[in-house]
């Protein structure tokens, strides 16, 4: 029994003596600082000029589209020379219409003509005669005055039949279609052996194979546009225009509350038709924004921040407001001021009140800090 209690008294003592050094050993420990979390680049928010646009939506559309009917009633097409795609020149022949009636009608016309001409040559002569015999006394006033009343008739029927040989051409030259301007056939009706009246329509011409974007906006962006401006457009099949603001509609639609901007499109070719869906930008000039560069922006759960670093180079995070973007930059409308020194990239991997290290921004993250590329809104 005395062993016994030897024994618990000795394994006593030991945990006795190793606890007060367990103790001891925690008193004499200092706290350390906490480490860098990473090390990161810092820039400046800067105030640059950014452009100024306004996007929008609309349909490709001709700039003019003449409709090329027939004149002459009543005949048949013979001939056409043109389809849909072709481009055509001012005065180019589309199609033709028979034209043997018409020729035979003129022919007819120019006969009469002649006989007119030769019975007022004729009449002219005896007209002579009447007033030398009348100044030698042989013929009265009375005979003179009717030898001159029929030379008058004569020339008036002269006339007469000119115009009915000129009315004969203008009709023979109807029987050519011709286009009223160069441009782009767009639409066909005609089909040979078909019997047309005057005012059918034939053909539909683009013209001069002009296209403009009829861009909507809003009535508040109305006021901000001016004519003249420079768009950027891009077609639904993927090809990028150019062009200028025409005109601005004098109206507003009372249905949807939006007016149309009328584009000119540059000169060009490519796969942009009319009545083709398109997307595009209008400049609208330069203004002045706080800017950062886009990799300092983190997104998280649908809201953007910044990380910006302070005092002992811990790093808080900022939520922000972003706008235009231009090349690597993007605009910061709201929540950070001018000239707060933010975390270049490698926002994601920090958390607010993180310790990171500093280094020294590389050239071209100073670089970024110029105007870039036109922005969008």
């Amino acid at each position: 029994m005395k062993k016994c209690s030897a024994r618990v008294w000795l394994i006593m003592g030991a945990w006795a003596s190793v606890s007060s050094q367990v103790y001891a050993t925690d008193d004499i420990k200092v706290p350390s600082r906490s480490k860098p979390s990473l090390t990161v680049t810092v820039v400046e928010a800067q105030v640059t000029s950014l452009a100024q646009k306004i996007s929008a939506n609309g349909n490709l559309a001709a700039w003019q589209e003449a409709i090329v009917g027939a004149e002459a009633n009543g005949l048949k097409i013979t001939e056409v020379r043109v389809n849909v795609g072709d481009r055509v020149r001012r005065g180019d022949v589309l199609a033709l219409l028979q034209s043997e009636t018409l020729r035979a009608e003129l022919a007819q016309a120019e006969g009469t003509l002649a006989e007119a001409t030769a019975s007022a040559q004729e009449a002219k002569a005896q007209a002579e005669r009447a007033r030398s015999l009348q100044q030698q006394g042989f013929f009265s006033n009375a005979q003179l005055s009717q030898a001159l009343a029929a030379d008058a008739s004569a020339q008036a029927r002269v006339q007469s039949a000119r115009a009915l040989v000129q009315l004969q051409n203008v009709r023979l030259s109807q029987t050519q279609v011709r286009a009223p301007d160069a441009g782009v056939i767009s639409a066909r009706q005609a089909t040979v052996g078909s019997v047309v009246g005057a005012g059918t329509e034939l053909f539909r011409l683009i013209r001069q194979g002009r296209l403009e974007w009829r861009a909507e906006v809003t009535a508040a962006e109305i006021g901000r546009i001016q004519v003249g401006a420079p768009v950027q457009i891009k077609a639904a099949s993927g090809q990028l225009l150019q062009g200028k603001v025409r005109m601005v509609a004098p109206s507003v639609d009372a249905q949807t509350r939006n007016a149309l901007v009328y584009v000119d499109l540059l000169a060009q070719t490519g796969s942009a038709r009319a009545g083709m869906y398109a997307q595009g930008e209008i400049a609208l000039g330069q203004s002045q924004a706080l800017t950062v560069p886009q990799a300092a922006v983190v997104v998280r759960d649908g809201f953007s921040y910044v990380y910006t670093v302070g005092a002992e180079q811990k790093v808080s995070q900022i939520k922000v407001q972003t706008g235009r973007r231009s090349g690597e930059r993007i605009e910061v409308t709201s929540g950070l001021k001018a000239d707060a020194r933010v975390v270049a990239s490698g926002g994601a991997f920090l958390n607010h009140g993180d310790t990171v290290r500093v280094v020294d921004a590389p050239a071209a993250q100073a670089a970024q800090a110029a105007p870039a590329a036109p922005a969008t809104q």
